[in-house]
């Protein structure tokens, strides 16, 4: 995740960046998919889930020992995703076990439409750091997005009875060619609302994301977001908002981010400015995130379904996440051995490579060059004719595996 507002206030009020953690020293965020079940039919839904049960999930008991070795591992932050989770039968035992093991942070992340007077208060009580709601548009856009009609308004509902209740909300949008039109109207949304963040999400090939990349946004349009999303960060820093705005699923952001400040701010703001976004280090899966499916698979981040490292029903997380395995290694190697325009870029320090998952569903490889990217090769300090280009239309083919796994 970049979060854009924060490096905003680096150019306003410049602080020291902090040391580096060795990747050995790394706990990672874990993001727990409890359950695939899910009311809603999302276009680009990376877990495939659907409005019934799945066999193997984890059981009660099972969950509640993953909740308690994530605790004594002293994880950071735990999100607590699906599907829907709270379509899972024991999501409240769950979450309250959670609260009262006081994770450092702890999220839920949803689709709102099961939020509602009869639960907020619940919700409240729980004491969630953060409540984030999706949504892809207004109105019917979202609703075609996510493949039940009134899921806009039953969303909204929800947003508005968690803010009624003084929890921290925010909105995600995922940004296609379907639904690129709409991020204004979504930025004004927040701004209405009174919403706590903005969550720009670029769409990763992964799950039903995989089976509909050719609606990716164009680079060109991604470009064109991104120059509305740090305008509008940007006056709302200025004027004292408290709206957040991050990005995520798309590092270079933050490239195209410093190469907006250089062109504002004296060197010695850039140059802290970049020490603050290497010391992020850009892309953070298998390192700073971690991710539990409903099944108890344990991956490198929620995109990487088809790569386990090992199953919390047979061993612990925290024994798992501090093995031997090699893509994990490697994963956590800096600088990654990055090929293509990924590996000629000027500013891996800053982006770590951007998303692997997409280079791997194209190409097989996951240290190839990430099509998503959306700087030119002059911007990336690339050189070389074949790295020039600036690429304007997202692969639009079909993925490396012929099966098509994904449905």
């Amino acid at each position: 995740m970049f979060r854009l507002t924060q490096y905003m206030h680096q150019l306003r009020e410049p602080t020291p960046p902090r040391r580096r953690a060795r990747p050995g020293a790394v706990k990672p965020v874990v993001i727990w998919n409890l359950t695939r079940s899910c009311n809603l039919k999302c276009r680009h839904c990376y877990t495939v889930s659907a409005d019934r049960e799945f066999p193997g999930e984890l059981t009660h008991e099972q969950a509640m020992g993953v909740l308690h070795d994530l605790s004594d591992f002293r994880i950071p932050a735990l999100i607590l995703s699906g599907g829907e989770p709270m379509s899972r039968f024991d999501f409240w035992e769950l979450a309250a076990e959670a609260r009262r093991l006081d994770f450092r942070h702890l999220s839920l992340s949803t689709n709102g439409t099961r939020i509602n007077a009869e639960n907020v208060d619940r919700l409240a009580d729980l004491g969630f750091d953060y409540v984030g709601i999706s949504l892809d548009g207004i109105g019917a856009v979202n609703d075609w997005f996510r493949g039940v009609e009134g899921a806009f308004d039953q969303a909204l509902a929800g947003v508005r009875a968690c803010k009624a209740r003084g929890i921290k909300v925010g909105l995600r949008f995922t940004i296609t060619e379907g639904n690129s039109d709409h991020l204004p109207a979504m930025l004004d949304l927040c701004r209405d609302e009174g919403v706590d963040k903005f969550y720009l999400s670029h769409l990763v090939y992964a799950g039903r994301g995989d089976k509909h990349r050719g609606e990716d946004a164009e680079h060109s349009h991604t470009r064109r977001a991104m120059d509305l999303l740090i305008e509008r960060a940007w006056a709302a820093v200025e004027a004292g908002e408290a709206l957040e705005v991050v990005t995520g699923n798309n590092d270079a952001d933050a490239v195209y981010f410093l190469r907006w400040a250089e062109d504002r701010f004296a060197p010695d703001r850039i140059a802290n400015l970049r020490a603050h976004l290497e010391t992020w280090g850009g892309n953070s899966s298998g390192l700073g995130v971690g991710n539990i499916d409903p099944q108890g698979k344990v991956h490198p981040d929620t995109y990487w379904s088809d790569y386990t490292v090992g199953s919390v029903k047979e061993r612990p997380f925290s024994e798992i996440w501090t093995g031997d395995d090699p893509i994990l290694a490697t994963l956590r190697t800096r600088p990654r051995p990055l090929k293509g325009r990924c590996g000629a870029c000027a500013y891996q320090q800053v982006c770590g490579g951007n998303t692997r998952i997409r280079a791997l569903q194209l190409t097989g490889d996951p240290w190839a060059e990430d099509p998503a990217c959306y700087l030119s090769g002059a911007e990336i300090g690339a050189t070389g004719a074949d790295l020039e280009r600036l690429t304007v239309t997202p692969f639009r083919g079909k993925s490396h595996d012929p099966a098509h796994r994904f449905i």
